[in-house]
């Protein structure tokens, strides 16, 4: 029996002269939920575009439940089920037509199809909204709605390309109770990538955070606090043109300051209670303006922020990464 429901073993990508993904290796064990995380850019497109087959690596190995990706595609694609990014269902077809239409093309035979459908409204909470058309659906029903189909063919491994960016935090956290669901009850392994840190914090047995085309961590939440040795996180939220300001207090009182887009954050090592006191008080002194000071146990935010050196937030919108540029070109 194959214990992995994804092998990646030295997986290299590179477009012309410029590296994407450089030597990955990365094991997935089946019935888990693993968290890919990164900048924009830091090569997680092109690591699951690979795992997809969708493009091919210019070096290294992808099983998926066994199966060689490169050797055998088309057998390694019946095991996956994606949801991608954007929403994709067909807004003048009810539910049930969204999920009849992919079930055929995955061959499903007629007599099971009808079976599995109500099977997906079912887990997906869509049973009294069958019959209603796809475009009348809010947001996270669309959502919904595509990993239902995504499960039409009970794949073995379900990927998901950010499930929840731009959901409200109601509908996020219907998301997540799907997902356990689908991982409790049928054993699906899940890998997803996802903007909120939270949400890997809250779902995943395992996160793997990749940077400049490496992985620079991986192991389980709790692994990843051990890991960057943070026992108490002090923050210091500011406009950008007091930072510098406030970084130099963070230096002054015996914290190691790291700067961001809007704040000031360090570990506070032992005694931060203490450090955190002399901190208000040079602020206080200086009279540099703040919107406001905490200090809290890490969590995966913090956790990616030290060892990125960036947040998932920082940079925003359409990936303008050079690997992207030149996938579009073809290259």
């Amino acid at each position: 029996m194959v214990e992995y429901a994804i092998e990646i073993d030295n997986l290299v990508k590179k477009f012309g002269d410029f590296t994407a993904v450089n030597g990955v290796t990365l094991h997935i064990k089946k019935g888990e939920i693993f968290g890919l995380l990164g900048p924009n850019g830091a090569g997680k497109s092109t690591t699951i575009n690979m795992l997809l087959g969708l493009i091919p690596p210019t070096s290294g190995n992808i099983l998926v439940d066994g199966i060689d990706m490169q050797k055998n595609p088309d057998k390694a694609k019946q095991e996956i089920g994606v949801v991608t990014q954007e929403t994709v269902v067909e807004p003048e077809l009810t539910a049930e037509e969204n999920l009849m239409i992919f079930g055929r093309l995955h061959h499903i035979p007629a007599s099971e199809l009808q079976k599995d459908i109500d099977f997906a409204l079912e887990l997906s909470d869509l049973t009294d909204f069958r019959n209603k058309y796809a475009g009348t659906f809010s947001g996270g029903m669309k959502r919904r709605l595509e990993t239902a189909k995504a499960l039409m063919h009970a794949p073995q491994l379900l990927l998901l390309d950010e499930p929840t960016t731009g959901l409200d935090i109601q509908n996020r956290t219907q998301i997540w109770n799907l997902l356990r669901q689908i991982n409790k009850r049928d054993n699906v392994t899940i890998l997803l990538t996802t903007q909120y840190l939270e949400e890997a914090d809250q779902l995943c047995n395992r996160i793997g955070i990749i940077d400049h085309g490496k992985l620079v961590a991986l192991g389980t939440p709790a692994e990843l606090r051990q890991k960057i040795g943070m026992s108490a996180v002090v923050e210091v939220a500011a406009a950008k043109d007091y930072l510098d300001k406030i970084a130099s207090a963070f230096k002054k009182v015996g914290l190691d300051p790291q700067v961001l887009t809007n704040k000031v954050i360090a570990s506070g090592g032992n005694a931060p209670v203490d450090k955190v006191d002399k901190l208000i008080k040079a602020l206080t002194l200086n009279k540099i303006p703040i919107h406001g000071i905490s200090m809290h146990e890490p969590t995966i935010d913090d956790i990616f922020l030290k060892l990125t050196g960036s947040s998932t937030r920082d940079q925003t919108g359409a990936d303008n990464s050079k690997a992207a540029a030149l996938m579009r070109r073809g290259r």
